[in-house]
């Protein structure tokens, strides 16, 4: 090891590199046995998510349609995307979908965890309770909803008439179609409640009593001290929520049939939704593989100002 240190290149910030690797057996060994823990990992990645995303790279340059070979066009089927009127309605839908479903998810699953938290008799039923919704299989969930919110012999519609409010007709209206669906998403939410309310419970009690002998109230230690602690939870269901947001298909599939997808109006045509229609139904696989960068893109971007604010936002104990 000191023979290494010895010949060590210098680099910036006082970084050190060995300017020679000594390749001894156990080394060698060392690493094939890493490599041999690796290889599932590794064979899954190379296979299933680098070869599909260079040829769906390659494809997006291309008009191909399944039935015949790859025609390169260069940036054409980026271009007609530009002026493709439901590629904006799909990529509209879902900016609603992040901007709103996503906040208000995430504010509803705080405060469930926060009522979870408090120490009451039946805690544990509660929280089973509150989690069994999020192990309910998509299809399922989604129509169960579908016939809760049936305008004329849904159960919600039913009490609403009972206290005298002429219920809407949701999934058939295209203006309260994307607000049934955020109520779907968040009858849901048990995986983001446990996570919140696995970080509540590693917030210091010593700083929440300090807080409480000063004077603090309920909502000022939970202003103060809870919020600002259990914020790298936050910012991570924040960025899983928004990547996940900008990939709504299941439920939008299951509301539209698979027949009439986006009903009613395109309210729910989303951008996985179209993408879909692009690469399956109408077989346009290199305009659907330029429609995925695309939303690599978004995502990417999207993720990458997040964590660029999250210091001001984001406390670490650490």
């Amino acid at each position: 090891m000191d023979d290494l240190n010895s010949t060590n290149r210098k680099l910036p910030f006082g970084i050190k590199l060995p300017a020679k690797v000594v390749w001894t057996k156990r080394t060698k060994s060392d690493l094939r046995t890493g490599l041999l823990f690796l290889s599932p990992w590794l064979i899954g990645f190379f296979a299933f998510t680098l070869y599909p995303m260079v040829v769906c790279f390659f494809f997006s340059f291309n008009n191909y349609k399944t039935k015949r070979a790859p025609a390169r066009i260069g940036l054409q089927n980026y271009r007609d995307l530009l002026v493709d009127e439901k590629f904006w309605i799909a990529l509209n839908n879902t900016m609603y979908m992040v901007i709103i479903a996503v906040p208000l998810g995430l504010f509803a699953s705080f405060l469930c965890a926060i009522l979870l938290n408090l120490k009451v008799r039946g805690q544990a039923f509660y929280r089973v309770v509150y989690f069994l919704p999020s192990i309910v299989p998509t299809v399922a969930g989604t129509i169960l909803f579908l016939w809760l919110l049936n305008p004329q012999v849904g159960l919600v519609n039913t009490l609403l008439d009972r206290i005298g409010i002429d219920g809407p007709n949701w999934m058939a209206d295209p203006n309260w179609s994307k607000p049934a669906l955020i109520l779907l998403g968040m009858w849901g939410m048990g995986g983001t409640i446990i996570i919140y309310l696995s970080g509540l419970q590693d917030v210091p009690q010593s700083l929440l009593e300090a807080a409480e002998l000063d004077g603090a109230n309920w909502f000022q230690r939970l202003w103060h001290i809870t919020i600002p602690m259990v914020s790298p939870i936050t910012l991570f269901n924040l960025i899983t929520g928004m990547i996940g947001m900008f990939q709504y298909f299941a439920q939008a599939y299951v509301v539209g049939g698979g027949d009439n997808l986006g009903r009613p109006l395109d309210s729910t045509l989303f951008y996985s939704v179209y993408l879909y229609q692009n690469a399956f139904l109408f077989l346009k696989m290199g305009y659907a593989s330029a429609m995925a960068w695309i939303l690599f893109i978004i995502i990417l971007i999207f993720t990458l100002l997040l964590l660029k604010v999250s210091d001001r936002f984001t406390y670490y104990a650490g």
